[in-house]
């Protein structure tokens, strides 16, 4: 599975880990996350990552 990065505070979503404090299960991929999801660290949108 492809890990994505947030442009403005380097965090990597992995999607084997997923975000589990916030209820988003190990396996789930990017594109599944929902919409409004945003970064645990700085609190950006999906728009602002990119494939690792």
């Amino acid at each position: 599975m492809e890990k994505y990065v947030c442009n403005i505070c380097g965090y990597v979503y992995d999607p084997e880990q997923g975000d589990p404090d916030v209820g988003i299960s190990p396996g789930t991929t990017f594109t599944d996350l929902p919409d409004d999801w945003i970064c645990p660290i700085c609190g950006s949108g999906k728009d602002e990552f990119v494939i690792e």
